[in-house]
């Protein structure tokens, strides 16, 4: 109780109460914060199946070529050898030209393949390497290669279309109804585009369907990330809200690859991805209602309540004098931002419509060059889906390396730093081949999942309480903007083996110039309001670093102790 006694002087010499220290009062990391962390498992579980699914549903094996009936009865690299054209490309062999021949003359006189034979594309479908992708995709049923072999990007650049549609829609619904109903809606919708894609029998229906889900993408994670960060004191923010993308995310999109693979069909992969979702519709069963959405509609008691709960759980106590001034403060402020709620009022405002800007173009650097990596998995000519397991493994050292050390280094140079590495390890696999590629490459998967959680945490961290959902929602639309282009990045390689890793490495080059122009954050309380967040933008300085500004304080402090000691003296 005497800890409780020293924050009721300590706030009464203050002149206002914010909501980060009411959180701090009723327990910064205790077994509130535990729970909350557990209950976000589902919703990053979601959001690997909603993203990364279309892989193995989509993809078509590196390796294959023209199906001819009358070899059947040889071995599929016979087949090969026998019945398919010589070439210069990477694989060796035309994908979608054959011998047209009288087989039986051949077989029967036991003829050797001749380059002046005629050649024909191909006449009866493909066969494809299965020890590639060992079980039917889409891809495969439909037979999307050769003249076709757009359609997987297509598909995919579809979902991200509606990517952008349902961020749009559910950052409304969260500003306007609350973090959860959005979280629930999205889920919903990612179930029902998911169970629709199992009927699909053409390009496009299966891009329809995947449209539906693509609006859930992110936003059934992201929205319960954001109530997360805004229930953690500043102090363990950063730690906290990492942590669970380290361990949950990490955890279900290393594991995906062997789902799918156990599935053993595409349109089961579909079934058992979507149908989990469905359980999102129960999220205000153990998510609360963000606190802060709660204060930007001025409902400070059911805020208050919130935060009360929390320290019963915590078993702490908040003074009741912190809470009146909690009230007063909220008061004089409600007036002032009662005509900011809409997300436009960013772009009125100069210092936060740069910041705005600046943080969406990072955002959609950072996408293209993590998505692009992770759907050039088939080009490295290592196992499919141990190659998309390593990359995946490598957002749980990356991410708790985040946690620990980003509020040290700041956002801005964890961005700068790691964005720098990208770029060069990119470059470099560019220029090797075969193990060496496979090895840079998901280095700089590490590298660019450093510099991508950075910029997660760095969006909601920039904008005010009463714009953040809508605000950070257009962050995400900016990320599928640049997602909807990824998939045609690696499309490239069709024309130029190596140019997709080149435009994600220059991609991370301009990221890094971005970063170095946002304001730090770190350690720093969420702006409630717009003069905050404008605040928080002019005290920058853009060669400093936290633990530095840190240091330079506490020196401070501790001169200003001496100077009173010798003053009293």
């Amino acid at each position: 109780m005497a800890g409780n006694k020293d924050i009721e002087k300590k706030q009464d010499k203050e002149d206002e109460v914010k909501f980060d220290d009411l959180l701090s009062a009723a327990g910064e990391l205790g077994y509130y914060q535990f729970g909350l962390f557990m209950a976000s498992f589902p919703f990053y579980a979601f959001g690997v199946f909603v993203y990364y699914s279309q892989m193995f549903i989509t993809e078509v094996p590196a390796n294959h070529w023209c199906n001819i009936p009358e070899l059947e009865n040889f071995t599929a690299i016979e087949r090969r050898d026998l019945g398919i054209p010589k070439d210069n490309s990477v694989f060796g062999y035309s994908q979608c030209k054959m011998y047209d021949v009288d087989w039986a003359e051949v077989l029967a006189t036991g003829q050797e393949p001749d380059p002046t034979w005629n050649i024909v594309p191909c006449q009866h479908g493909w066969e494809f390497n299965k020890t590639e992708i060992p079980y039917p995709t889409i891809g495969t049923d439909y037979e999307w290669v050769c003249s076709k072999n757009s359609f997987q990007a297509t598909a995919q650049a579809i979902f991200f279309l509606g990517s952008m549609v349902g961020g749009l829609t559910f950052g409304w619904v969260a500003d306007r109804f609350g973090r959860l109903p959005a979280v629930m809606l999205s889920c919903f919708a990612g179930c029902v585009g998911g169970v629709a894609s199992t009927f699909a029998r053409n390009l496009i229906e299966f891009s329809a369907a995947r449209f539906v889900m693509g609006m859930s993408s992110d936003t059934c994670m992201i929205m319960a990330y954001v109530i997360i960060l805004e229930y953690i004191a500043p102090k363990y923010r950063t730690l906290v809200a990492n942590m669970s993308f380290a361990i949950f995310y990490a955890l279900s999109a290393t594991v995906l690859p062997w789902i799918a693979l156990a599935c053993g069909h595409w349109r089961t992969i579909c079934m058992v991805t979507s149908l989990p979702l469905i359980l999102g519709v129960l999220a205000k069963f153990f998510l609360p209602e963000s606190a802060m959405w709660l204060l930007s509609k001025g409902r400070v008691d059911d805020a208050v309540n919130k935060v009360l709960n929390i320290s019963r759980i915590n078993k702490k106590e908040v003074p009741a004098k912190m809470i009146e001034k909690f009230k007063i403060s909220m008061a004089s402020s409600a007036k002032k931002e009662e005509e900011n709620m809409s997300w436009l009022e960013i772009f009125r405002r100069p210092i936060v419509r740069k910041v705005f800007i600046l943080v969406c173009l990072l955002a959609m650097c950072c996408d293209i060059v993590f998505d692009g990596l992770i759907r050039n998995v088939g080009q490295l000519e290592f196992d499919y889906f141990m190659s998309f397991s390593l990359m995946s493994f490598t957002e749980f050292p990356s991410v708790v390396i985040v946690a620990l050390i980003m509020d040290k280094i700041g956002r801005r140079w964890m961005c700068i730093i790691f964005m720098a590495v990208t770029c060069i390890f990119c470059i470099i696999g560019v220029s090797t081949g075969g193990m060496t590629t496979v090895v840079f490459v998901i280095l700089a998967r590490f590298c660019i999942n450093m510099a991508y959680t950075a910029t997660q945490q760095w969006g909601p961290e920039l904008l005010p309480t009463c714009v953040r959902g809508s605000g950070v929602a257009v962050i995400h639309i900016c990320g599928y903007l640049a997602n909807f282009m990824s998939p045609y990045i690696v499309y490239t390689k069709v024309y130029i083996y190596w140019l997709p890793f080149a435009v994600l490495g220059a991609t991370a080059g301009l990221g890094m110039f971005i970063a170095f122009n946002l304001p730090e954050t770190a350690i720093s309380g969420m702006p409630q309001t717009f003069e905050d967040a404008e605040e928080l933008t002019r005290n920058q300085k853009n060669w400093s670093m936290p633990f530095l500004v840190e240091r330079q304080k506490k020196k401070e402090q501790r001169g200003q102790v001496n100077q009173s000691f010798e003053a009293e003296s």
